[in-house]
């Protein structure tokens, strides 16, 4: 499981904690010590639950002199859950729209990945786990971009938006991971047999 998910659900298993969180989830900004009240906590106490989750990515801190307001990042519980889910379906092996549509390379475990990962051709997480990645990636690669085409960087990122929001990290992740060649800012695919292993077992562990 991702480190972060497991830091994550361990900030959120402390009663206090998820009542910060619920206090914070109407998008207010509060600081120590009105959480303090609100919770009939110590100030100390407060703040070393919100040590905890600004750990975990669930609260931003913004500077109120002499103050410290905090937010809830809502984005981050979404994300929360939608790792939930994909688990969820991982382990289940609950198919996904489009299965059909499974490359000839992938083995059991591939698709696995891919029923996990994506919903249609629309990927809703890039994986935390290097093989299940480059599993992602070589489906991104064969599906999103053309032999031989170059590729300026403005229509790489354009193309694999549509996949995912963060295009750049899947920009990044195709070129170190040998899928694309990258030169004076214009991308194209490398040949297949520079591309990493992704399908024959790749994706275990």
């Amino acid at each position: 499981m991702d480190p972060d998910l497991l830091t994550a659900l361990k900030a959120l298993s402390d009663a206090s904690r998820l009542r910060i969180v619920g206090l914070l989830a109407d998008g207010r900004r509060l600081a120590v010590e009105q959480l303090a009240e609100a919770l009939k906590l110590t100030p100390a106490t407060v703040v070393h639950h919100l040590k905890k989750l600004k750990e975990a990515g669930l609260v931003e801190a913004h500077p109120r002199p002499p103050y410290m307001d905090y937010s809830l990042r809502i984005g981050r519980l979404g994300q929360i859950g939608a790792e939930l889910h994909r688990i969820d379906r991982e382990q289940t092996g609950v198919p996904a729209p489009g299965d059909a549509a499974l490359p000839d390379w992938a083995t059991p475990d591939d698709a696995k990945v891919l029923r996990a990962f994506f919903e249609g051709e629309r990927l809703t997480s890039i994986p935390a786990q290097h093989s299940k990645r480059l599993v992602v990636l070589r489906v991104l690669a064969e599906s999103v971009f053309e032999k031989k085409r170059k590729y300026p960087e403005k229509e790489v990122n354009q193309l694999l938006a549509v996949r995912h929001p963060d295009a750049a990290s899947l920009r990044r992740y195709l070129v170190d991971e040998n899928f694309m060649a990258r030169k004076q800012g214009i991308y194209k695919l490398r040949p297949r047999s520079e591309w990493p292993t992704a399908g024959a077992g790749a994706a275990k562990g």
